[in-house]
């Protein structure tokens, strides 16, 4: 590649990029999983657009099988243990038998309608088996359901990527082998394995990253990050299920009270963003309009059978036992999302040979966005409509976050360091420049809000608030007193920069 082509690639790769992100802000305004939107750019871009041919699938698939990787690593450490943690086992089982015995309905079902030939019809139906992680946060962020609902429902989207993995690359080899003891053993393995992983680095990274003071606070996520793509990696070249690692390993690592959660939580949603763009990117290009025609009447069947069938007996088979109300399992029936799992699942059969490989990606394309038109819009109206959200909006306030920028405001840290003459000044004293406050004190160890008359000390962080206007007065006057005290205007010193 030439110095101008380079230049070309990059032009471009960050144009999509800008693409796609107004594409999610697009997205997040009519409520769909701004995934529709990223998969129509790489249309764009492709062959029957703007004239890119992309048609590796060896490629696609390695791109996407990282790109999945980052998504649970994203989907685990933003995930809060304490809303997961009492549906742990309903989640498990969905996630495993209820993939089997959706896999098992939907491939019945299409072979004998669609008279598909049996290896294509058990991939396809180990392929839409599982729901994305990343369409399912996505969407829940703005569907206030009960914790335990949104709990179970994220938990099972983090799961159960794994069993469908394996279904599918079991169902890719030839000669197909159908033993169920060979079948259930390799999945005991796998995930046996991946779990173990998960956990053991999980809680070993966090255990090394108390004792470990780093550098540089912004190490911090870039460690955290890089000990789940380890996990991930180190499963998976054990032939064990690498992305129940990564998630694993990232629920426990966010829940092991390290430093600088908050960001490790905004590089890792970055991260994930970054992901999720790229992976549907390729796979839009990989696919090509024309050939899609042919299939939307494959499509459409293999969709109602999942969503009418497969589905919600998958659902009801699993919770027997559990006790969960016919309410939430009729939401949970209706809000497995399907996402860049199936799509990236079906690049497998086509690198590993399987004949008509490729229609099975036209097919579960289709599938996909149609999934995405009609079920996403429509979660919170299904919700209303099964009494899942609050009508009277005084029994649950909704708290959200929301950027500093929208606000017109600014987050500000800083150490009181040795040497400082921060060090015995009131709150009141630093008299720092309207509108802005020190919100909280971390001393030790322990957080606590101060109060006008509470006095710095060496090794306190602060965390501050201001205005985007007011930012640079208060940083001005931060360094000023830090040098010269509280009465650092009386010697002439206004905390210039150095």
């Amino acid at each position: 590649m030439t110095l101008h082509q380079l230049y070309v690639a990059l032009f471009i790769g960050g144009l999509v990029l800008l693409v796609s992100i107004a594409a999610t802000r697009l997205a997040t305004g009519v409520g769909l999983p701004s995934l529709l939107l990223f998969l129509g750019v790489g249309v764009l871009v492709g062959e029957d657009g703007l004239g890119l041919q992309f048609d590796n699938a060896q490629l696609a698939q390695d791109l996407g099988t990282a790109a999945l990787a980052i998504i649970l690593v994203e989907g685990g450490l933003t995930t809060r243990f304490s809303d997961i943690r009492k549906v742990l086992a309903p989640a498990g089982v969905l996630a495993t038998v209820g993939v089997g015995v959706s896999t098992v309905l939907t491939a019945a079902a299409v072979h004998w309608i669609l008279g598909m030939d049996w290896q294509l019809a058990l991939l396809l139906g180990a392929v839409v088996s599982s729901t994305d992680a990343a369409a399912v946060f996505s969407v829940l962020r703005v569907v206030p359901l009960p914790r335990r609902l949104s709990g179970l429902l994220e938990a099972e989207s983090g799961f159960n990527d794994a069993p469908a993995v394996i279904l599918v690359l079991l169902f890719s080899a030839t000669p197909l082998d159908l033993d169920p003891w060979v079948i259930a053993g390799t999945m005991l393995y796998e995930l046996a394995i991946g779990t173990a992983i998960g956990l053991g680095f999980g809680f070993l990274g966090a255990s090394a990253l108390r004792r470990i003071a780093l550098p540089s606070a912004g190490l911090y996520p870039l460690a955290i990050f890089g000990l789940c793509m380890v996990a991930f990696a180190a499963a998976g070249s054990v032939h064990g299920s690498g992305f129940l690692a990564a998630y694993l390993s990232g629920v426990v690592l966010a829940n092991s009270g390290l430093p600088h959660r908050s960001a490790t939580r905004s590089f890792a949603e970055g991260s994930g963003w970054l992901a999720q763009i790229g992976v549907f990117v390729i796979l839009g290009l990989l696919v090509s309009p024309d050939e899609l025609l042919d299939e939307v009447v494959p499509a459409i069947v293999a969709g109602l059978v999942l969503l009418l069938l497969a589905r919600p007996l998958s659902v009801v088979v699993s919770l027997i036992g559990f006790k969960v109300p016919w309410r939430e399992q009729l939401f949970l029936s209706w809000g497995g999302l399907r996402g860049a799992v199936p799509i990236v699942l079906c690049t497998y059969p086509i690198v590993a040979g399987v004949p008509d490989s490729w229609r099975l990606l036209n097919i579960v394309f289709i599938l996909v966005v149609l999934y995405t038109v009609i079920q996403g819009p429509s979660l919170r109206l299904v919700a209303e409509w099964l009494h899942l959200i609050p009508r009277d909006a005084t029994r649950e306030v909704q708290v959200d976050a929301a950027p500093l920028d929208v606000l017109g405001a600014e987050l500000l840290t800083m150490t009181v360091l040795p040497g400082s003459r921060l060090h015995n000044v009131t709150v009141l004293e630093l008299r720092l420049p309207d509108p802005s406050v020190i919100t909280l004190i971390i001393r030790a160890g322990q957080p606590f809000v101060p109060e006008r008359v509470t006095r710095l000390q060496i090794g306190d962080e602060l965390m501050i608030v201001t205005t985007t206007a007011t930012r640079d007065l208060a940083e001005r006057r931060l360094r000023a007193v830090s040098r010269r005290g509280k009465l650092a205007y009386w010697f002439d010193e206004y905390g210039d920069q150095a």
